[in-house]
């Protein structure tokens, strides 16, 4: 083992991620509480910036040539760091400086995660089993989810709910602290389960599993038996989104290998997430709310008499709310192009209890906090990253397509299995071409 090529931190984080949630609420639960427990779960940060240690101590600087990919990379985390540093009087933003550190690593994770997997330069051989590690993580999460979904009762999460109150400094009043969406609200007090997994969230469950489902060999025995797995657990997550991202990955991958094959998967996939949608109720595991939720969810429909219950209707209460952030948020860039500064946006602003400027969509949450700007270099370096992934490997270009769909309406940031995977993988598929890792690689 090369300990300038700590391959294994790839795999670690993998698995260790998806499984962050349980583990850390378990701890509260237990007692483990306040710094205690922020440190443990400081664990990934570690492990990420101990592998990049580890990676460029033995490389002389930063990958030459440098790509586009690199440069833009350093450019967005260059901008991060000048918007975190500038005063938020002068931006006119009003974080806190915990809020200011807390937006800083939200928005660096990324960049610290491609160039580590920039200087791995995994071998195929590595890279297999790279992914083997995240088809039997997306394995267990959808197996633990489907279990979990009909065998254990709500009220065993409901004591998870400190984890999120009081140690990440979330409010949450619609379901006992817990989050809002960790159940589907039918209307008229009828509540059922989503698919929650070890992520004890539906959509962080339902985006490793639409990842995941570019992953699979499907020439390989287990490939079918795959496949149905993640796409079964991804409906019981009840999140629309990645099914919209799945099918818009699909098409594009189909678009691009011109495997028309796929296109007929993607509409198989339409039809049956509709009429799964449409008649959830009918198969789903049902909870109840207890006294206290359902006065707080009458309270909740009073105020919203407009919106609608119906998974397919245009003015569905989850859908409307997704609509009016994303424009909420595209008009606050709009207005203040040169943004706000860093913790004004998003979760941060929310636990540090300051004024939200932009919520939910990861690329108006940049805009907000590093301005038009930034926004525009993230995208550019996406898009970079997008195309370079689709010409070298179609399934990682799919996938990673597919959380830059997400992204529209979700923070995708913000999941850090998608941070650190997803853009350490994107980082791998790059190599130094000016130093030993070729003869390694030999």
């Amino acid at each position: 083992m090369n300990r300038h090529r700590p391959v294994w931190a790839l795999h670690v984080l993998i698995v260790g991620l998806a499984v962050h949630n349980l583990v850390m609420s378990t701890l509260w639960r237990a007692g483990v509480r306040g710094g205690v427990l922020t440190a443990i779960s400081a664990w990934k940060d570690v492990l990420l910036l101990v592998a990049l240690v580890l990676v460029y101590s033995g490389r002389r600087g930063l990958p030459r040539p440098m790509t586009w990919a690199d440069r833009l990379g350093l450019a967005f985390g260059v901008l991060v760091v000048v918007y975190g540093v500038l005063p938020q009087s002068w931006l006119g933003g009003a974080a806190t400086h915990k809020g200011v550190l807390y937006a800083a690593r939200h928005d660096l994770l990324i960049v610290g995660a491609y160039f580590l997997g920039r200087g791995l330069a995994l071998t195929e051989a590595e890279r297999s089993r790279v992914c083997k590690t995240v088809l039997a993580t997306a394995a267990f999460v959808a197996v633990f989810g489907l279990l979990d979904v009909y065998l254990v009762p709500l009220a065993y999460w409901r004591h998870s709910a400190g984890w999120f109150q009081h140690q990440l400094g979330l409010t949450y009043v619609g379901l006992s602290h817990l989050p809002e969406n960790f159940v589907y609200n039918a209307g008229g007090g009828v509540v059922f389960r989503r698919l929650t997994s070890t992520f004890l969230s539906p959509l962080a469950a339902a985006y490793l599993l639409v990842v995941a489902m570019f992953f699979i060999p499907l020439r390989s025995r287990v490939g079918l038996a795959l496949g149905v797995l993640f796409f079964a657990a991804i409906l019981w997550t009840h999140t629309r989104a990645a099914i919209i991202a799945l099918v818009a990955a699909m098409l594009l991958l189909a678009a691009v290998q011109r495997r028309w094959r796929l296109v007929g998967f993607a509409v198989a996939i339409v039809a049956i997430s509709l009429a799964f949608v449409k008649g959830y109720d009918h198969f789903a595991p049902r909870t109840h709310f207890t006294a206290t939720e359902l006065k707080e969810q009458e309270r909740n429909a009073r105020e919203h008499p407009a919106v609608s219950h119906d998974p397919t209707a245009a003015n569905e209460s989850s859908t409307s709310e997704h609509l009016a952030s994303l424009r909420d948020g595209a008009k606050a860039v709009v207005r203040h192009p040169w943004g706000y500064g860093l913790g004004n946006a998003g979760v941060t602003a929310e636990r540090t209890h300051v004024r939200l400027r932009a919520g939910e969509s990861t690329y108006t949450e940049l805009g907000v906090e590093t301005g038009l700007l930034g926004a525009l270099t993230f995208a550019a370096w996406c898009l970079v990253l997008l195309v370079g992934a689709l010409r070298t490997r179609p399934w990682l270009g799919a996938a990673f397509a597919a959380v830059l769909v997400l992204g529209l309406q979700t923070d995708v940031l913000g999941v850090p299995w998608l941070a650190y995977v997803l853009w350490a993988l994107a980082g791998s598929s790059q190599r130094f071409s000016n130093d030993l890792s070729t003869e390694r690689l030999s």
